[in-house]
């Protein structure tokens, strides 16, 4: 008995590690992007002075794999600095919100304290394109991919290379 109980804890152990360890890669994964995106998007005039910000709201991992990625990292010659913002009410200027699914039901809030802010959102949930993400993550075949709304992005200002919407996904 005790070594069915010592077997199933290890079991379930086991699963959860694994389960951590994908959500690390995932956030890997997603950091990466991020960074890329910067080199594929042109932000306004006005917005390249400055520090380059990449803001992550609420309590998520990804915010230290994006220090991480971003270290001694520049955009143009704006120094990338990762912030983080608790809640709605903490956010200010940035070039990039990273908002995970778990905060996915503040996104209407979000989106009327950034309108007329040059700022690309990045979501993580099915639907958030259609919802007016600029850009939102999606599982696909067992594949992160990513969708691009050129709608969201352009009425933020934002240029968008032909290039990186071609390796979009259809929202």
């Amino acid at each position: 008995m005790k070594k069915n109980i010592l077997t199933l804890s290890f079991i379930l152990l086991a699963g959860f590690q694994f389960q951590l360890s994908a959500q690390t890669q995932d956030y890997k994964f997603h950091s990466i992007f991020i960074y890329n995106f910067t080199k594929y998007i042109q932000w306004p005039a006005s917005q390249q002075s400055g520090d380059f910000v990449i803001a992550v709201i609420g309590n998520s991992p990804i915010a230290a794999e994006l220090e991480k990625i971003t270290s001694n990292k520049v955009v143009g010659s704006q120094k990338i600095v990762v912030k983080r913002f608790k809640s709605v009410s903490e956010i200010s200027d940035c070039h990039i919100l990273y908002l995970p699914s778990s905060g996915s039901g503040n996104f209407d809030e979000i989106q009327g304290k950034l309108r007329g802010k040059s700022t690309l959102v990045i979501t993580e949930k099915t639907g958030m394109a259609q919802k007016g993400s600029g850009i939102n993550f999606v599982m696909q075949d067992n594949k992160w991919k990513f969708e691009l709304n050129e709608s969201a992005t352009q009425s933020a200002g934002l240029k968008v290379s032909k290039e990186l919407a071609q390796m979009a996904i259809s929202a």
